[in-house]
């Protein structure tokens, strides 16, 4: 073998192939230079991490892993991929050696066997992609280094509390944010569609920014229950998405869902706060009355937001198509009332959906001189979160090159298998009312609104790339989503009669 070439190959989470891949890893290990004791070493060490990933595999269905072997300048790295529940290797315990063998305690001894018999060990959080761990050997003579301070996780299967605890609900300790991050796999694999949660430095900074404020609910002993947040998606925003919120399954049914988000409602921010804003999953109805437990109320319908593939753990639903969601909204301050310049065609629905938040506006009739364009060239934020194949269009002021903007970020996106794309006009500018219809003409259709985003009062029109959809899956709960949904149907462009 050539130095960094390397060979993959990929194993079923199972007992019966652990002598064929050590065969495997020992094979390559002996064409690149190593024998007798070395060998011997590398068996153990390979037998150590890949017992670690078999005992404490994934919730994916038929789990595999990947081992790469990989020829390094003086020896071999060899590296082990799976998607078995994040971790955080600095808080693993280390194994204890004693004299007294009746207090030899086997936590921590695959590590410390592993870190014995090689050069290095090396563990890292991949996020979505899973976590790997790392180890080289390198050949007798070669100059050598090790990492310290390394460990891996375990994993402890807690059975159901049925009886009532106490519990703390506060928040986030940054050394918990680990704990966030196991949380969200547990209950939702690596299919969550924010893969912050994975990374649990991120989440610790993006609350040291005041960027997420993050509460969570820990027993009387400090064992983490769950979390919830509120996320400011955009240094504008005045509003924040209602979030990342689970519980631990062992700990459902301790009312710490509602506690989590009532902390949420009262503690004090430091950025200012108009509203609230969630997204209910409507291949199942629980969130959507959570949600309106919490007076967050319908606005908004998001067609084929999320694949099907993302998961609800304990929960049985519809996985055959692309996921929708209810937009709902709540203010928390006294709304505004505005003069909007709503489309004369969705005046009716948009009032409706006003009336549903608790907001009175005027819905003015602009001149037809007001179709008049402040600057050549229109202003839009953009972006798309592959995880989801979603992507979003804040239209911030319109210029006379807005068609030709908006036609070739639709092109762009389309061409990126972006199955849903969300446009976001403002409606405190006249131009919303002249507009609307003409992005309507390139396919876009009604979808709602969401008050004070960050271009103000936002008109919601929705684009679906090649997306099956069967409206009849969607589940919804309040009247005002049904009659919603009623709406949004019969002005998509892509139902065929």
């Amino acid at each position: 073998m050539e130095i960094n070439e390397s060979i993959k190959m990929t194993f079923p989470n199972k007992l019966d192939y652990s002598f064929m891949i050590q065969l495997f890893v020992r094979e390559i290990a002996k064409n690149i230079g190593f024998s007798g004791d070395e060998l011997d070493q590398i068996d153990i060490a390979t037998e150590e991490s890949v017992s670690n990933i078999m005992v404490h595999t994934s919730d994916e269905e038929n789990p595999t892993f990947d081992i790469i072997c990989e020829k390094v300048r003086g020896g071999i790295k060899i590296t082990l991929k799976e998607k078995g529940i994040p971790f955080d290797p600095a808080h693993i315990k280390k194994y204890e050696v004693t004299k007294i063998l009746d207090d030899l305690s086997t936590s921590g001894l695959g590590i410390y066997l592993i870190q014995k018999v090689m050069d290095e060990l090396s563990f890292h959080n991949l996020g979505p992609q899973g976590k790997e761990t790392v180890m080289v050997k390198y050949l007798p003579g070669v100059e050598i280094r090790k990492d310290q301070d390394a460990g891996l996780e375990t994993r402890q299967t807690a059975a159901v509390i049925t009886e009532k605890i106490e519990y703390d609900v506060r928040g986030l300790d940054e050394h918990e944010a680990i704990e966030v991050s196991r949380c969200a796999y547990k209950t939702h694999g690596y299919t969550f569609f924010d893969d912050h949660i994975y990374y649990p430095e991120r989440l610790v900074e993006m609350n040291r920014r005041s960027e997420m404020i993050s509460a969570v609910a820990v027993t009387k002993d400090n064992v983490f229950m769950g979390h919830s947040a509120l996320l400011y998606q955009y240094p504008e925003d005045t509003i924040a998405e209602l979030t990342f919120v689970f519980v631990n399954v062992e700990y459902r049914g301790q009312g710490a869902l509602n506690r989590l988000v009532d902390y949420l409602f009262q503690v004090p921010k430091k950025r200012e706060l108009r509203g609230i804003y969630a997204y209910a999953v409507t291949n199942h109805i629980f969130t959507q009355k959570s949600m309106i437990k919490f007076q967050i109320n319908d606005c908004g319908i998001l067609l084929a937001t999320s694949p099907a593939s993302w998961k609800f753990k304990g929960i049985s639903d519809d996985a055959s198509q692309r996921i929708s969601v209810a937009l709902g909204f709540r203010y928390m301050m006294p709304p505004v009332s505005y003069n909007l310049f709503v489309p004369e065609h969705h005046k009716e629905m948009v009032a409706k959906l006003y009336q549903n938040l608790g907001a009175n506006h005027s819905y003015i009739i602009p001149s037809s001189d007001s179709l008049e364009f402040d600057s050549p060239a229109a202003s839009i934020k953009s972006g798309a979160n592959e995880l989801e194949g979603c992507a979003e269009i804040f239209v911030v002021s319109y210029g006379t090159d807005i068609r030709q903007q908006i036609r070739k970020l639709l092109q762009s996106f389309c061409i990126q298998h972006v199955a849903s794309i969300n446009l976001f006009l403002k409606l405190k500018d006249p131009l919303t009312f002249w507009l609307t219809a003409e992005f309507e003409k390139m396919g876009f259709f009604f979808a709602g609104i969401l008050p004070e985003s960050m271009i103000g009062d936002a008109l919601v029109l929705q684009y679906l790339n090649n997306v099956s959809l069967d409206y009849d899956k969607i589940l919804l709960v309040s009247d005002v989503a049904k009659e919603l949904l009623t709406y949004i149907k019969a002005h998509d462009p892509n139902i065929i009669d």
